[in-house]
């Protein structure tokens, strides 16, 4: 077999790297979805979501799966205690009450997430209103991920949230027995890393469960600042 030359082979070594290791452009606006299998009302949210994360390459969909509607009659296997917790965070920051499915938009703007109208009204604000916030940077490091923060304007909790690709699930109890649903970018977990006060910083922590890694800085009223993926 011909060998190549050294200097032509670690030319082509960054084109050779995996792609894994490179982290997404960071997204300007964040949707999170509230949500349940259980739920009939919630399949409609999804597709919705589903649809303007494939349409904008801006869009970053997440979809928590709160754990009331779990029950007897049907387990949602992506559901977990901290999505829960977020949701009535939110509702104390936005002053809104908890339902599903209620989609957050930027952490700064809420409405039901089947309600089309509604659902872009709050996208369209958010545009609006983005600031430019500290870049963020997400890499492997080990056997957990390594998160730079740039230094900036503000502050704000580093949140780690670990989400699969859309999943789809044979429902068989509940309101939505007999549908086979799609969950769109479910999360799996979510890490608080720490606090950023405005300067340049560094966290370290291991990888939370799930396809792909996102990282947000997110502010005490709730507000997201900056956002970046490692697919």
């Amino acid at each position: 077999m011909r060998r190549l030359p050294l200097a032509l082979l670690t030319a082509l070594l960054p084109a050779l790297a995996p792609a894994a290791l490179e982290a997404a452009p960071h997204s300007s606006v964040v949707l999170e979805l509230f949500t349940s299998e259980g739920c009939s009302s919630c399949p409609p949210a999804e597709d919705l979501i589903g649809e303007l994360a494939r349409a904008n390459p801006d869009v970053l969909a997440l979809g928590f799966h709160v754990d009331y509607w779990n029950g007897p009659g049907w387990m949602d296997r992506f559901a977990f205690p901290g999505a829960t917790t977020r949701q009535r965070d939110y509702a104390a920051s936005l002053g809104k009450g908890v339902y599903t499915p209620q989609l957050v938009v930027d952490g700064r703007f809420q409405a039901v997430g089947s309600d089309r109208a509604a659902v872009l009204a709050a996208i369209a604000s958010a545009r609006d209103e983005l600031v430019a916030g500290p870049a963020v940077s997400i890499a492997p490091g080990g056997r957990g991920v390594t998160v730079q923060v740039a230094a900036g304007n503000g502050q704000g909790d580093v949140v780690l949230a670990g989400f699969d690709n859309p999943r789809t699930t044979n429902v068989v109890g509940g309101e939505n027995t007999g549908h086979v649903l799609t969950d769109v970018n479910p999360v799996r977990g979510l890490v608080q890393l720490g606090r950023w006060h405005g300067e340049a910083a560094d966290f370290t922590a291991r990888r939370p469960d799930g396809d792909h890694v996102a990282v947000l800085v997110q502010g005490a009223d709730g507000a997201i600042i900056a956002a970046s993926v490692l697919k």
